[in-house]
């Protein structure tokens, strides 16, 4: 009817005909579209326009099987209309599938009308409503229809419809065969009086709170079947407009399975099954409330295995918690039923003495630790010997909580470490003075790049043929003005250890090439520049980037720069490390392994990486002139080197004599304080001009 309605205002005058479109100018609700006998669009108004996206200008012009029109229908499109202007077959009005400018179908129910305008030309109008909304709505019924029954036979759960006294009217279940009673036994009886009187009873609570209150109840209850005991929630809501009740009842066992492994989980280490840190400090706080009212004490252990880390790079992980398992067994093994052994973590584990009179107990006890560590432990046929340190703490003397406890434990064992390891020391104040000194430091060592703190130092590199200066190496040195002078041997581990390592050897690197820039000019000499490496900048994923980078900008060839390594960053064992030794020697950059003869595997290492120089260290020198198995092992070192194609430096040089059998045994370069201690870059040099001309005269 609309359709006729439209097709007789368009057979007026072009006047109407204008006054129409204006009318579906601003209608947007309905797509209007006219095509000329071309096919070609004349009109397209703003529902045409929201429908299929294109707009006006767009359409305009352009053949109707161009725009929305699929690929399968255009034929026959195409053919209507011919037929339609010289036959004059109507096109009847009927759903169709059109297609959006962005590919995607549309679905409309489209009626034409044909307008002949003053020129005696046909004009077809289409009048296009879109469907998709209708089809939509159509396919939410039908979704919703079939939704329940859907949702119930895919579902596990039980689900029950009952009289408001437990009478069970209906009931669905997704597997009929593992049910408690059977089928024929549900229906018409009383839920409280199938199930066993203890949860039928509960049942009967949340019946009648359900009738109370509005919302949903639930309760868990466990039902022994013959085949095993199972886990069950079951939910409770009324219905109040049926005066019925509905209980669905979901098998939570494998859940209930699950939150019994997380609560393991959160109080025992996964790997030695021992109680961790949180369950460990829980009992420890309860030892002290018990130790507290019956006045004892408590003692707690803290125990770390020596040079474990060692043996976890070297020998694979695999074997190091084997070890650590083992490690375990042997503390549980060793203490009392009243007495708890923890892993903190890594090669950490605490263990608590509950009960003492004295601190002569703990220490019995400490002392009959340390012994059965030092048996041997056999792991997949190796035998491997480790060692512990231990550090204790008594309550009250040392602490009147856990937290304080642990602390202080923890530090009185870095000083067992320090004592020499497979030791235990007891905690004291002083040790508190050590701790707050190391505090200090972290604390000071924050911004003191920015404070323009630190310094490089330079130490001089000496052929020992000719007596030249050859090389330098770079040492940093930190004055603060609130701790005064800092060793290096208190601050590298705790920047090591905090990470501020990779700035702080970022300044050294960066002022060490400064540095030998301004030498080389000075002196006109192609001298080299050592700068030492450690384990955590190997981390640093810009390393290499930043190495290359900076030798450019200081215009330093990378042959006349050396990076100085010790054993401890190769015992890391890690493939990144493999990749920056590889393209710090590809790209011309010397290696040196500092401190040879420290370690127990130097000799692979030389091996497995391409070193060019190796440094003996100052232990081995001191003795060469009074020692024959060091002057021995010196000699044989530096012959090792040179079959190797490796230079050799001797560090710690101090005496004449030691020079002059350094140079008897084929050294190839010595550093020490026989000729300099570091030094300033001034103050260095200007040693280094006054040296080389008195070498010259």
């Amino acid at each position: 009817m609309e359709a006729n309605i439209i097709s007789n205002i368009f057979r007026h005058h072009t006047l109407i005909n204008d006054s129409v479109h204006q009318l579906f100018d601003v209608v947007d609700a309905v797509s209007v579209q006219g095509y000329d006998e071309e096919r070609r669009v004349i009109y397209w108004n703003a529902g045409s326009e929201l429908l299929y996206g294109y707009s006006k200008v767009d359409a305009l012009g352009k053949r109707i099987e161009e725009l929305i029109i699929p690929p399968s229908l255009r034929n026959i499109v195409i053919s209507a209309h011919h037929d339609w202007i010289h036959k004059n077959i109507e096109i009847p009005a009927s759903e169709i599938t059109l297609r959006h400018k962005n590919g995607n179908e549309v679905g409309v129910f489209s009626s034409h009308v044909m307008f002949i305008n003053e020129h005696n030309t046909k004009q077809m109008y289409c009048i296009d409503i879109n469907l998709n909304d209708v089809r939509q709505a159509q396919a939410h019924a039908a979704f919703k229809e079939h939704m329940l029954k859907a949702v119930l036979e895919s579902t596990p759960d039980l689900f029950f419809l009952m009289e408001e006294d437990g009478t069970i009217i209906d009931f669905h279940a997704c597997n009929q065969k593992e049910l408690y009673v059977t089928p024929e036994e549900f229906i018409g009886k009383s839920m409280v009086d199938i199930l066993p009187d203890g949860i039928g009873n509960r049942l009967k609570v949340y019946i009648e709170k359900a009738l109370k209150e509005q919302g949903v109840s639930s309760f868990e209850y466990e039902l022994k079947l013959p085949h095993s005991l199972l886990f069950y929630e079951a939910r409770v809501s009324h219905l109040p407009q049926y005066n019925q009740i509905v209980v669905i009842v979901r098998d939570i066992t494998e859940q209930h399975k699950t939150d019994e492994i997380i609560r393991h989980h959160a109080y025992f280490d996964t790997l030695t099954l021992l109680p961790n840190r949180f369950l460990a400090l829980d009992r420890l706080s309860q030892m002290i409330n018990e130790a507290q009212r019956n006045h004892e004490k408590t003692a707690i252990l803290f125990l770390d295995l020596d040079d474990f880390k060692k043996v976890n790079d070297s020998l694979g992980h695999e074997i190091g918690d084997k070890l650590l398992i083992e490690s375990a067994n042997r503390l549980s093994q060793s203490i009392r039923k009243e007495d708890t052994v923890g892993r903190l973590g890594g090669d950490e584990f605490i263990v608590l003495l509950r009960g003492l009179t004295d601190k002569n107990n703990a220490l019995d006890f400490v002392e009959h630790l340390l012994e059965v560590f030092r048996k041997p432990f056999n792991i997949d046929g190796r035998e491997l010997m480790i060692t512990l340190s231990i550090g204790i703490a008594i309550y009250p003397e040392n602490g009147e909580n856990a937290s304080n406890l642990l602390r202080n434990a923890d530090t009185a064992m870095y000083q067992a470490k320090a004592l020499g390891r497979n030791a235990y020391s007891f905690f004291t104040q002083e040790m508190n003075v050590t701790m707050i000194r190391r505090f200090e430091i972290e604390e000071q060592m924050r911004g003191a790049l920015e404070r323009d703190e630190f310094e490089v130092y330079y130490q001089p590199k000496f052929d020992v043929k000719t007596g030249y200066i050859v090389s330098a190496e770079a040492l940093i040195r930190w004055h603060n003005p609130v701790l005064g002078n800092i060793t290096p041997d208190e601050f590298i581990p705790l920047a090591e250890h905090t990470g501020l390592i990779i700035p702080i050897g970022q300044y050294v690197i960066k002022q060490a090439l400064s540095f030998l820039k301004e030498w080389q000019m000075t002196e006109q000499e192609n001298y080299t520049i050592a700068v030492n490496l450690s384990p955590r900048q190997f981390r640093d994923k810009s390393l290499f980037s930043f190495v290359q980078k900076s030798l450019v900008e200081a215009n330093i060839k990378p042959e006349h720069f050396e990076f100085e390594i010790t054993e401890g960053v190769l015992m890391i064992g890690k493939s990144y490390i493999d990749e920056v030794l590889s393209k710090i020697h590809e790209l011309g950059i010397k290696l040196s392994m500092d401190d040879f003869g420290t370690g127990y595997s130097s000799l692979s290492y030389l091996r497995q990486y391409s070193f060019d120089i190796l440094k003996i260290d100052r232990s081995f020198i001191d003795g060469i002139t009074i020692n024959k198995s060091d002057c021995d092992l010196v000699k044989a070192t530096i012959a090792m080197a040179h079959s190797l194609n490796l230079a050799v430096v001797a560090e710690g040089v101090e005496l004449q004599n030691q020079l002059i059998l350094l140079n008897k045994l084929g050294c190839d370069c010595t550093q020490g304080f026989y000729y300099s201690k570091p030094i300033p870059a001034k103050e260095f040099l200007k040693f280094s001009a006054d040296y080389n001309k008195k070498s010259c005269q």
